[in-house]
């Protein structure tokens, strides 16, 4: 079936190369738990849960398996600056579908400038390049999802909205939502937006210490922290 060939149907650690327990990102439970079952992905996978919850971690480890930049990018970039990435790349093993493509891209908020200066000294030979340094960090992060994600792919987001409005967060769902509706598009999204963990047949997994949790968008604590919080502000602000 369509809805079939997307690209990755579960990740899980390599029976030749395994990683120590005793050693960090091994050591934090969402890790844990995927090294001792494997975690299923499927068309739109989005991670949510607090600062340190191990985010970040997993979805940088499943872009580096997959052949994509640490720090932004697609299979064919070379860019890196400081390398910073745990070894749990190292360890993973894909289970791809048959037939799924093979392109991706990876796209995190804190390396998008670094990532534009290397696109710039590296020009496509395929497309006219945006001058994205040339916009603001809300636009060209819009700009680049629109420029790069398009047909068949890993498409791979870490925390985007740190870059987007409310609005600027809508779009980037439109653009998501589209990609996933083709059935051969993968979204892998780690966020802190009750609006981006929305994206419409998303399975959505709450992470902390006991793990990853799968867990409907309305229960999460994200989404009932978010309208505590708007509900009555001064409630939080005369405790700080």
């Amino acid at each position: 079936m369509l809805s079939d060939r997307y690209p990755i149907r579960q990740v899980r650690e390599q029976p030749l190369e395994p990683l120590d327990r005793k050693t960090w990102p091994a050591t934090l439970p969402p890790v844990a738990q995927l090294l001792q079952s494997g975690l299923d992905l499927a068309a739109a996978t989005v991670l949510v849960g607090d600062n340190g919850s191990g985010k970040s971690t997993l979805v940088e480890a499943i872009a580096l398996a997959y052949g994509l930049s640490p720090e932004g990018g697609s299979t064919g970039a070379m860019h890196t600056s400081r390398p910073t990435e745990s070894a749990l790349s190292g360890h993973l093993q894909l289970v791809r579908n048959p037939g799924g493509t093979k392109r991706g891209y990876f796209l995190r908020a804190e390396t998008m400038h670094g990532l534009f200066t290397y696109q710039e000294q590296n020009p496509s030979t395929s497309q006219a390049d945006v001058e994205f340094h040339s916009l603001s960090h809300g636009e060209s992060f819009l700009s680049l999802a629109v420029d790069r994600f398009r047909g068949p792919g890993l498409w791979v987001l870490d925390e985007p909205e740190s870059a987007l409005s409310f609005s600027g967060c809508l779009a980037l769902l439109g653009i998501l939502k589209d990609l996933v509706a083709d059935g051969r598009s993968q979204v892998l999204l780690s966020t802190h937006s009750p609006v981006l963990a929305a994206l419409p047949g998303a399975r959505i997994l709450e992470l902390g210490p006991w793990g990853y949790r799968e867990k409907d968008w309305e229960d999460l604590d994200l989404v009932s922290g978010w309208k505590s919080f708007l509900d009555a502000p001064e409630r939080y602000l005369r405790r700080l």
